[in-house]
């Protein structure tokens, strides 16, 4: 709705359900609507919602927990919303539950008992057989995650309230946007361990992906690297993430959907343990801020409406 003033109105939805939760949806969207800029935030892992069930069945709870969250990056993406007005998807489920940035069928199917399984299961692809498919299954240096195998009824609740919901309501969302804006973009932000550095340079603290030019249109790869440098910040493209099946499903640059993937150097805004906010985070929300302007701009003039226009 759009209030007395002309002025967006702010909503709050929720959405899904998280197993063994009661009470607690799988994600949550804020936005003005209409909406403010054809941007749209959305952070996948970073949920930490971790039911006791889930708990008890992980071998190492507390340290599965650090390794599989993007650890707080979900206060940096709620304060560029609030400063931007960009929407935003945060997911509450965590990633040891179901990884939403993996296809519902990237399944190791080694994790469940002979029973529940598939009679032709098909190999597992290359990040299920790493430990990493749609449930996480093994960490390098802590190794098997859970105690027991899963069920299969354990796979289809997490499927039906949190990966397909979640997944629908961000393709709505970007839908909308490109209706309004003529064009939108989905900002996928994520955190990553520190990377080693490059030879004879420093190690980037930025990475940005678009599947290597498909999910977004070169012009806003191109400004988010622009605002990098201007700001003194070492990025790199692709490598070595180039971003998953978030982007792969939902980007569609030929039809005014564009899609990034953004890692975060976790030692840009967490304490030297990697664990908790540190003395970075308002300066990470302030570069993240004018990312967010920056490229919202771009997609504006790829959508082909002026902001007055999309405002009346």
């Amino acid at each position: 709705m759009v209030s007395a003033s002309g002025e967006s109105d702010s909503q709050k939805l929720a959405g899904g359900w998280i197993p063994g939760a009661p009470g607690i949806p799988a994600f949550t969207f804020e936005g003005a609507e209409p909406s403010v800029l054809p941007v749209l935030i959305a952070v996948p892992h970073a949920g930490r919602a971790y039911p006791r069930s889930l708990l008890d069945d992980l071998r190492h709870p507390d340290s599965v927990a650090l390794r599989l969250e993007d650890r707080y990056v979900d206060r940096i993406a709620q304060a560029v919303a609030r400063a931007t007005g960009a929407g935003l998807l945060l997911a509450q489920a965590p990633r040891a539950m179901i990884d939403l940035n993996r296809a519902p069928d990237d399944i190791d199917w080694e994790m469940f008992g002979r029973s529940a399984r598939p009679a032709s299961p098909g190999l597992p692809s290359r990040r299920a057989r790493s430990g990493l498919g749609l449930i996480p299954r093994r960490l390098p240096g802590v190794g098997e995650l859970w105690r027991r195998r899963h069920e299969r009824a354990d796979l289809a609740a997490r499927i039906e309230g949190i990966h397909q919901p979640y997944h629908e309501a961000l393709g709505q969302h970007l839908i909308d946007l490109r209706q309004r804006w003529g064009a939108a973009l989905l900002l996928d932000l994520h955190s990553m361990p520190p990377l080693p550095a490059r030879l004879g340079g420093e190690a980037p603290r930025f990475v940005v992906g678009d599947r290597f030019g498909a999910t977004c249109h070169g012009s806003l790869i191109a400004g988010a690297f622009s605002w990098f440098a201007a700001n003194g910040q070492v990025a790199a493209h692709n490598r070595p993430y180039a971003g998953g099946y978030v982007l792969e499903r939902h980007a569609a640059p030929g039809e005014g959907i564009h899609a990034m993937q953004l890692e975060v150097d976790r030692s840009c805004y967490l304490d030297s343990h990697l664990s908790e906010p540190g003395s970075g985070l308002p300066a990470a929300i302030e570069l993240l801020v004018g990312l967010v302007r920056r490229l919202a701009a771009g997609v504006g003039e790829l959508g082909g409406k002026e902001w007055a226009q999309a405002a009346e």
